[in-house]
């Protein structure tokens, strides 16, 4: 790649499980990249082996505040995406979300920078619509424990197509259903980390609900090649668009395939659901498929077989 293809590309939250496997991708490509991150719940570890690469520059900042820099394109992923993380400081992750929007697309604005928002399936609630379609308006409980995150993503969804309309500014919104790979927080909460985890410690399963509320699940990869692909989209392309796997499964089903993988003897205890939970998650991804040639490629066994690799790893002795 010339010096003159070559991009300088701001990622915030570059430490988490998304940002980490995209700071990498970027600098595969060729690009320059800033990591931003305030560590809340991105481990360091996660961008270690990216340090020796004279493209990658890190710089510890919460997007709460302003940050000035001088780049080409903005990929903001920083927030706390999991349940026990976002609801730890509840007012915080709005402030995250909200502020951290604001921020973003003020630096944007100042540089003529096109910017990535990663929103999320959230922002459809409880969805009385399945599957999900990027029209469905959601079913959000706004006064619910999880409405810092919901909100916050909502809120900062509205911020960014405000801006794009009162500023023309170019925007790429995608809206990410369930992911997972290596690099998951081990204390995040996730089913998929929390399964991997206790069926190789040889614990009992925990399923809250009776196990047949459904997800879709996504491996990280995959959803790093739709945001790319995304961002490369012509200018009038602005989403929201989902971006998730459309082959749902029942929690007890990813359990069973979790204790057959580890060829663990866990087995299964059930807990009430908490409050809000949706009990049906999937998205529909027609506008992707048509949009940017993208569907997920890596099939659910192959994807926990890599997951649970690394959790073996990362628990081993």
């Amino acid at each position: 790649m010339s010096m003159f293809e070559r991009k300088r590309i701001l990622v915030t939250g570059g430490a988490g499980l998304l940002g980490s496997h995209l700071c990498e991708r970027l600098l595969g490509l060729g690009h320059d990249v800033l990591c931003v991150d305030n560590f809340f719940t991105g481990p360091r570890d996660n961008i270690i082996p990216l340090m020796a690469n004279p493209g990658f520059e890190l710089i510890r900042h919460d997007v709460t505040f302003p940050l000035y820099l001088e780049v080409d394109e903005i990929y903001n992923l920083a927030c706390p995406a999991s349940p026990i993380h976002y609801q730890q400081d509840p007012v915080q992750t709005t402030k995250t979300a909200v502020h951290g929007a604001i921020n973003m697309l003020g630096l944007a604005k100042r540089v003529g920078a096109r910017i990535f928002q990663a929103s999320t399936s959230e922002v459809y609630g409880d969805p009385q619509v399945h599957p999900q379609t990027e029209d469905y308006h959601g079913n959000v409980n706004p006064i619910g424990p999880r409405a810092c995150y919901d909100e916050g993503k909502r809120c900062a969804e509205t911020l960014f197509f405000d801006t794009h309309r009162q500023y023309g500014l170019n925007i790429k919104v995608a809206r990410i259903f369930n992911t997972y790979g290596p690099r998951m927080h081990p204390n995040d909460g996730r089913v998929v980390s929390n399964f991997i985890l206790q069926a190789l410690k040889g614990e009992a399963i925990t399923v809250y609900g009776d196990g047949s509320q459904t997800r879709s699940f996504c491996y990280v990869d995959d959803l790093i090649d739709g945001f790319l692909k995304l961002m490369a989209t012509p200018d009038d392309v602005t989403g929201p668009m989902n971006l998730g796997n459309p082959h749902e499964f029942t929690i007890t089903e990813l359990a069973e395939q979790v204790i057959e993988l580890t060829g663990s003897k866990s087995q299964l205890i059930y807990k009430d659901l908490p409050q809000d939970d949706p009990l049906q998650r999937c998205p529909d991804i027609s506008l992707a498929r048509d949009v940017i040639d993208w569907q997920p490629q890596i099939p659910l066994n192959d994807g926990l077989q890599r997951t649970i690799a690394y959790f073996q790893q990362l628990i081993a002795p």
